[in-house]
């Protein structure tokens, strides 16, 4: 897929701005603060995921202006089709002229995967962050997933909010079981999705980080689940998942929280069998995250049966040379954006369009070929 045309209004520091990308290399370069990642950022946001920057819709809004407006015309499925975002305190999306229930329903329609310096908070940080790159991963090849998560969310809330009260007025044990039943549905079905997420992701990201180090390392990811007991179907999961609930009331009642369930799950990532948070070098971690995200491309990809977008936001400064010149050979045939503050210092990059951005304004586009 590839954008043919992006409009955005009132969007952050952007007060109008008509970009005619090519399908190849769009390289978005500027000063910093000068609105570049806002490109990249609105075109994520149809993707049908939340911002990779905030998730206030009110940020996303010009302070001049009491809404927002992105429209993009995408061709996608073998078809041209229209997009359309309208941004206050929430989101109207329009499908080729149709108003959505939700952005969300823009998730299977216009892929995309983002590369940002945040990138390596997968490798670098917690749980939470990890988590958080598995679920938005699968969300993008799997709707479905995304409905789920928000249920077993709010589902678990609810549950933190009941151990509470029962920990101030010793009432109310009788309904956790309510909860331990929702939330064992729902999670079970998650751990499912993640499980199988995991099976593609860790060949791939093994292959890709080999081709990076050439050979000299053996990357691995793990998947770490909170659980016990040992599932193999999402009924399996639900059950052992249920138990686990039940048996803890006493222990969540003290916590006030809920112990086990995806929203504990962690990934491990090992290099030679060394963590690769604690061990890993600089490099290798920054290798590692590429490698994942490449994986996650490759997951896209062969999900929706063609190329997604790639957005690249400032990543090239993040990386060597030598990890410039792969991660651009890798998306070679692709529709990349890439932003940078200045295309003669990244030598790797061969555009075919380049757009000067300034205050918030597109001052120049040149297109180097027809």
């Amino acid at each position: 897929m590839f954008v043919e045309h992006h409009i955005i209004k009132n969007y952050r520091n952007i007060e109008y701005m008509e970009l005619m990308p090519v399908n190849g290399v769009n390289v978005i370069y500027g000063e910093n603060g000068h609105g570049k990642t806002n490109i990249i950022e609105s075109l994520w946001l149809f993707t049908g995921c939340n911002s990779f920057r905030t998730r206030k819709n009110n940020e996303l809004v010009n302070k001049e202006s009491d809404f927002s407006t992105l429209e993009t015309e995408f061709f996608s499925g073998e078809r041209n089709q229209n997009a359309k975002l309208i941004i206050d305190n929430k989101k109207e999306a329009y499908l080729n002229g149709i108003k959505q229930v939700s952005p969300r329903k823009f998730l299977g329609e216009f892929q995309a995967v983002v590369f940002s310096p945040s990138m390596l908070s997968v490798v670098k940080e917690g749980p939470s962050e990890k988590r958080k790159f598995i679920d938005i991963a699968i969300s993008l090849v799997k709707p479905y997933y995304a409905v789920l998560l928000s249920k077993y969310n709010k589902a678990i809330i609810q549950r933190n909010s009941l151990l509470k009260q029962i920990n101030q007025t010793s009432k109310g044990e009788d309904l956790l079981y309510v909860f331990d039943e929702e939330i064992a549905r729902y999670g079970g079905k998650i751990i499912d999705y993640r499980l199988k997420f995991f099976e593609e992701i860790k060949n791939y990201s093994s292959e890709i980080y080999s081709k990076i180090s050439n050979g000299r390392e053996l990357m691995k990811v793990e998947y770490i689940n909170s659980l016990k007991e040992t599932g193999y179907t999402s009924v399996e999961w639900s059950e052992i998942l249920y138990n686990s609930l039940s048996k803890n009331h006493d222990k969540d009642v003290q916590r006030l929280a809920t112990s086990f369930g995806p929203h504990k799950d962690d990934m491990e990532i090992f290099l030679d069998n060394m963590n690769i948070r604690s061990y890993g070098s600089q490099g290798q971690q920054r290798s590692a995250a590429l490698s994942l995200k490449l994986a996650e491309a490759e997951i896209l990809k062969k999900s929706c049966d063609e190329q997604p977008i790639a957005l690249l936001d400032d990543v090239m400064s993040e990386l060597d040379e030598k990890r410039q010149e792969f991660l651009i050979k890798y998306f070679d045939n692709w529709q990349v954006f890439v932003t940078c503050c200045d295309p003669a210092h990244q030598s790797k990059i061969k555009s075919d369009k380049v757009f000067n951005i300034q205050d918030g304004k597109l001052k120049e586009q040149l297109c180097f070929f027809i």
